[in-house]
């Protein structure tokens, strides 16, 4: 069996927090955006049209929160918390 390549990116550490709050927040809102969408009209023949309306929707509103919540408890919150 071929071994497909591994596609890696590389870019400055200071962009961490930006893309991992990006993806969490692309993730987050496609599976409550499905969901909510199960819930309350079903599946129907325009899912996927709803689906992609109401995505692009809850993604502009999760990454600016995603990101403030994740500054917020990472430095005012965890920060206090001693692990061992």
């Amino acid at each position: 069996m071929a071994k497909l390549p591994t596609i890696k990116i590389r870019t400055r550490r200071k962009y961490y927090r930006l893309i991992f709050t990006g993806l969490m927040a692309l993730m987050m809102s496609l599976i409550i955006s499905t969901a909510l969408i199960l819930v309350k009209a079903g599946y129907s023949d325009h899912f996927f049209a709803d689906l992609l309306g109401s995505w692009g929707l809850a993604f502009v509103f999760a990454w600016p929160s995603a990101y403030v919540c994740a500054y917020f408890v990472q430095e005012h919150v965890l920060s206090r918390i001693e692990f061992y």
